[in-house]
């Protein structure tokens, strides 16, 4: 198979990924999707059926072909004489499809993807590598899920928490590999919001409840700000506390707070806390004043490890994403900033 028809099968996967997501269910493929889109929340339930239909169309938007041929550019070693490696893939389970990107670049840089999957997703991108082989049967040589210990690679992408990456570290530490381990996004914001601005950034905070890396966790705000329409903005997302096990985190870390007397503000669904923090509980948003944007700055370099995404109102602060721009990364927008391409063509 050569590059060509790997960019063909892809994009002809982000045109029914979109086709789906506008509501079309005419096909028997896209009611095998559905199937599983409606079903998986009783295998995961955080994994709604709106959180996986945004994880599913933020897919279908970035393997269009144009988007593929462009990100492919930067890379002149991808050629069909690259020698075919057994990439071994260790998913996380936190978002739907958070390893789609992984899969996507192991397969696009010509090597077989030997995946052990999250059991808290193991659905979602097994249909995908059944809709690719279908458009290509030649994808069922690169493609390999294993429930058991991996064994036999050349390489390894692990991605986990910050615990299991010492396990990773420890097994895997001395074959070629990319291990993972927490992130978090944060914002900044200068005061000049408009109401519009503050509903994009919800979108930030609040989309796959707040479980992913490139969900905004901690703020940075003016000394004075007030929050009044910081929380009267974020309002339309007040359906998350109906889900039970966010009411659970959000009303367990209010009890604390309130028993402990530790200062906060709370609307009902989500509470902001002074902390220098980064990476906050379910329910809760950290929040730090400043007074000067240099600090801001230092804080952001100092902890650059464990910062995914920056996001400000149009490009407040050098580097960052737009509000509301978080959840829909494109293809070489990598976790953790590590290029996963150029790892893959120079192991």
């Amino acid at each position: 198979m050569d590059i060509n028809q790997r960019i063909n099968s892809f994009s002809q996967l982000g045109d029914f990924l979109r086709d789906y997501s506008s509501g079309n269910l005419d096909s028997d493929v896209a009611i095998q999707l559905n199937e599983i889109v409606v079903n998986d929340h009783y295998q995961n339930p955080w994994f709604t059926e709106q959180n996986i239909k945004l994880a599913l169309l933020a897919i279908g938007e970035s393997v269009r072909s144009e988007k593929i041929n462009s990100w492919i550019k930067k890379y002149p070693k991808l050629t069909n004489e690259n020698s075919i490696k057994k990439i071994g893939v260790i998913t996380a389970g936190n978002i739907p499809l958070v390893g789609f990107h992984d899969f996507f670049t192991v397969l696009m840089s010509g090597n077989i993807f030997y995946g052990k999957l999250s059991s808290k997703d193991n659905r979602l991108l097994k249909f995908i590598a059944e809709y690719l082989i279908y458009t290509n049967k030649d994808f069922n040589e690169l493609i390999v899920f294993t429930e058991d210990r991996l064994e036999n690679f050349d390489a390894i992408i692990a991605t986990g928490s910050n615990n299991t990456s010492r396990y990773f570290e420890y097994y895997f530490g001395k074959y070629p590999h990319i291990i993972r381990k927490n992130r978090n996004s944060v914002a900044i914001l200068n005061g000049s919001e408009t109401q519009e601005d503050i509903k994009k950034l919800a979108i930030d905070i609040f989309s796959y409840f707040g479980l992913g890396c490139r969900n905004v966790s901690k703020l940075f705000i003016p000394k004075d700000y007030c929050f009044d329409p910081f929380f009267e903005n974020i309002q339309h997302f007040d359906f998350l506390y109906n889900h039970n096990k966010y009411a659970n985190n959000y009303d367990y870390n209010k009890s604390v707070y309130l028993m402990n007397q530790i200062q906060h503000f709370d609307n009902g669904f989500v509470i902001l806390k002074e902390d220098e923090g980064l990476s906050s509980p379910i329910g809760v948003m950290f929040f730090q004043y400043y007074d000067d944007i240099k600090k801001v700055e230092n804080y952001l370099d100092l902890n650059q490890d464990q910062i995914q995404c920056i996001v400000s109102k149009d490009g407040f602060l050098k580097d960052s994403l737009p509000f509301g721009e978080a959840q829909q990364p494109e293809l070489w927008d990598y976790a953790d900033n590590v290029d996963t391409m150029e790892f893959l063509l120079n192991t």
